[in-house]
């Protein structure tokens, strides 16, 4: 099956990893199976993070039957260990993000909604159909022939250089906030999930890794380092505003952080 898809058995490999940190999501959820009943903001948590789960699990699918390899790890894949840290990263970000919804439902308080629920569900749904949305975008970007070798700047990647990403983010920041009127003393930490996904997206396997593909294959063509001075990293914002701040505000608080320029020729930036 893997070497109808693709070389690498990416397909394969990327259809496992989603099944099982899906399945296991789930089993973690809800795990006190003795429960009687189950609380009106157990059972929306739950779905939220399962509808995430499904979204995310098809949309991989779709991406590899379509394009094959991702070539942002070529290097992890010849280098073991790059790849087992990446592995580890990926087993440790599923279990993070879910702690909110995990200590929600191993909870038997149930105080009545509150504004941060709304704010909560909101934030979610904004940052899905966000991510939906890009991801979408993307993929018709990607499958169109006019398109091949150039860089994605339709749609909401007209605003964000990562927009899916932004939605990503988003979404998990919106659980644990719908997540925190059931929290209590130690139970707090479960923000260290969404930190560690914003971290990680930031810093690690997400934009440092895209923004260097794109510099090594587009760095020396004008309209896309144009499009880079223009076009914030993550927060969609309109491009003739972003453009004209200040290189200390766009570090300071909008994540154009140096290491998103590294890889960009230096006497072209």
């Amino acid at each position: 099956m893997g070497t109808v898809i693709d070389s690498h058995f990416l397909a394969l490999t990327a259809i496992v990893t989603v099944g099982y940190q899906l399945f296991f999501f789930i089993i973690t959820a809800l795990l006190k199976f003795d429960k009687g009943s189950w609380h009106f903001r157990q059972v929306v948590l739950s779905m939220l993070a399962v509808i995430w789960g499904l979204r995310l699990g098809l949309f991989l699918l779709m991406r590899i039957l379509r394009w094959g390899e991702d070539h942002r790890f070529d290097e992890m894949r010849a280098n073991f260990g790059k790849l087992a840290v990446f592995w580890i990263l990926q087993a440790v970000w599923v279990w993070t993000v879910s702690l909110p919804v995990t200590v929600v439902n191993a909870s038997d308080r149930n105080p009545s909604l509150e504004a941060a629920d709304i704010i909560g569900w909101i934030m979610w749904a904004l940052g899905l159909i966000v991510e939906t949305i890009a991801d979408q975008q993307k993929l018709t970007f990607k499958n169109s022939p006019e398109s091949r070798g150039k860089w994605c700047d339709v749609g909401l990647w007209k605003y964000s250089r990562h927009p899916n990403y932004f939605g990503e983010i988003l979404l998990w920041w919106g659980i644990f906030v719908a997540a925190t009127p059931v929290l209590e003393n130690a139970e707090w930490l479960v923000i260290f999930g969404p930190i560690f996904l914003t971290l990680l997206l930031l810093f690690l396997s997400g934009i440092p890794l895209l923004e260097k593909s794109a510099d090594r294959k587009h760095g020396s063509v004008s309209a896309y380092r144009h499009y880079k001075k223009t076009t914030s990293p993550l927060i969609l914002l309109p491009p003739a505003l972003y453009g004209k701040l200040p290189a200390w505000f766009k570090a300071t608080f909008l994540f154009e952080f140096p290491l998103y320029n590294c890889s960009l020729p230096q006497e072209n930036w």
